[in-house]
């Protein structure tokens, strides 16, 4: 019953429904040789319906998060689970956002099942480079690289400064911003602290990993050399 396991934890079905799977003879090797649920096969050697199972427990995928779409699996209305198969949100263990996007927020978004890859890119003492590029709705006042750069800006409701971020100037209403932080809408508070409104703002890399052309709506599954590119330093 190994493989029942092994392919109901991929989401698959339940472990009943594998079974099934089994005796109609749909899970095979890569020759179409039909497979039994005894047999002790390689994951990838195994396919469902001539299709190669998903990657095992340490998938890392990205995503360019549209807007409109909420980093949840519960929610009234579109949640990014929804732009993935359906198997991916019944996964065990389970595939959750790395961080979140907020509804109005686009971009770069990562998942992963891999509960200390996860706390790693999150955490604080990683200092994980996170790039955005925003549009705000006035001009900037001349002070925000100092003030950002300084690592002595309070958020409001917040105990402790932010550390230094690097802000870049493109025109006086759209900038690109470089933390290293997590805060709750961390970027949008921040240019609230200075008096401004974030009209649009996007997530272009986490470390030295980018969109690269990914559309919005489409996602992706990360190899080893992509994950290493998240703890590479970004620069503006």
């Amino acid at each position: 019953m190994r493989l029942v396991r092994l392919i109901a934890n991929l989401g698959y079905g339940s472990r009943k429904e594998v079974a099934w799977m089994f005796r109609e003879g749909r899970i095979t090797d890569p020759d179409g040789e039909v497979l039994y649920a005894d047999d002790k096969v390689e994951h990838a050697h195994i396919r469902i319906d001539g299709e190669p199972l998903d990657p095992p427990t340490g998938l890392v995928l990205m995503m360019h998060k549209p807007l409109g779409v909420t980093c949840s699996r519960k929610d009234k209305g579109r949640v990014v689970y929804d732009l993935l198969p359906p198997r991916y949100r019944v996964r065990d263990p389970a595939l959750s956002t790395v961080g979140r996007l907020d509804r109005d927020t686009s971009g770069l978004l990562l998942f992963t099942d891999d509960g200390a890859l996860l706390h790693r890119i999150i955490s604080p003492r990683a200092e994980v480079a996170k790039m955005y590029e925003a549009t705000l709705a006035q001009d900037l006042r001349g002070d925000e690289q100092a003030l950002f750069a300084s690592g002595t800006l309070m958020l409001e409701s917040e105990t402790t400064p932010l550390l230094p971020a690097k802000l870049e100037v493109l025109t006086p209403r759209h900038v690109r911003l470089c933390i290293t932080e997590g805060r709750y809408h961390q970027v949008r508070r921040m240019f609230a602290a200075t008096g401004n409104h974030v009209e649009t703002l996007q997530r272009t890399a986490v470390g030295r990993l980018q969109l690269d052309g990914l559309q919005a709506g489409a996602w992706r599954q990360l190899d080893a050399n992509d994950v290493a590119r998240l703890f590479e330093p970004a620069t503006l």
